[in-house]
């Protein structure tokens, strides 16, 4: 019995993606759909990206998700490219239309999904990004299309938070953007109304560490932390103690993959909520 018979092909590229949960997701995704469908991970040395892109498209296969260090050299491979992987110049999905590859980002687009299905309201609020990296780009990027008032770009190295920073205003001139250190020197902490981890800490190894002290915010002040692993960091960890609302990075990482799914094969299929729903709980089992 040939298990692969008539398979529509998925697949995620990067180096490593040994631990990635996305398999987990998407083939759960297709279980629930009833969808004859697969999802493979597939270690690309940057090397190898050419030859293995020519034969995705001989191989039909449907589309694929993009991870480090490929989001930024893959746009030279592609057809077409989305709107928003246009204002980003990053690529994490990716669907072949007969042999014409068009490029998607949804790091930003799920971000927002995952609020939404917080009930969390974002227009016109005080929003504090630490970090200055590709996420803190992609989230603040879609937070600015969603009309917030302020924002504030945290960084260890004050350049780069001042490069994303003055990015954002070129863009988005109408909104207010500023930019400082972790210690958060120059920041009223008692006027922002949400925080936003974008940086590593609180991953392996340093998961004993937060980014930032969480003394002074206001009491009615969420913490969001894209870390998905472990599912409680140490900032998140601080955050509840002080009686704040949190979430982790499990929402971003299924809204991210429902996204390129909607992507692939059209939203009739994603249920966001329904499929949200039922992913986390399998998910969660396999991050402590």
């Amino acid at each position: 019995m040939d298990i692969m018979k008539n398979k529509d092909i998925y697949c995620l590229i990067g180096d490593p993606v040994s631990k990635s949960l996305s398999p987990v997701i998407h083939n759960n995704y297709f279980k629930l759909l009833g969808k004859n469908s697969i999802y493979f991970t597939f270690n690309i040395k940057d090397k190898e990206l050419d030859i293995i892109l020519k034969s995705f498209k001989i191989l039909d296969i449907k589309g694929f998700n993009v991870t480090i260090p490929h989001k930024i050299r893959i746009l030279d491979y592609l057809d077409e490219m989305s709107e928003e992987a246009e204002i980003l110049r990053a690529v994490n999905t990716v669907k072949n239309q007969k042999g014409r590859l068009i490029g998607y980002n949804t790091d930003g687009i799920g971000f927002i999904k995952s609020l939404e299905l917080e009930e969390i309201q974002i227009k016109d609020k005080n929003i504090l990004i630490l970090g200055a990296g590709g996420a803190a780009y992609a989230i603040s990027i879609s937070l600015a299309k969603e009309g917030v008032s302020k924002m504030t770009i945290a960084n260890r190295t004050i350049s780069k938070a001042i490069s994303l920073s003055e990015r954002i205003t070129r863009l988005f001139p109408e909104i207010d953007v500023q930019y400082d250190g972790l210690k958060l020197e120059n920041t009223n902490r008692e006027k922002v109304d949400l925080v936003i981890n974008c940086t590593a800490v609180g991953m392996y190894p340093n998961i004993d560490e937060s980014p930032i002290e969480m003394e002074g915010f206001s009491k009615d002040l969420i913490v969001y932390d894209i870390v998905y692993k472990p599912r409680k960091t140490k900032l998140l960890q601080l955050a509840e103690s002080k009686g704040h609302h949190t979430i982790n990075g499990i929402s971003m990482l299924i809204n991210q993959a429902l996204c390129s799914q909607e992507i692939w094969n059209g939203k009739k299929d994603c249920n966001f909520v329904q499929n949200y729903t039922k992913i986390r709980r399998i998910l969660e089992e396999h991050v402590e």
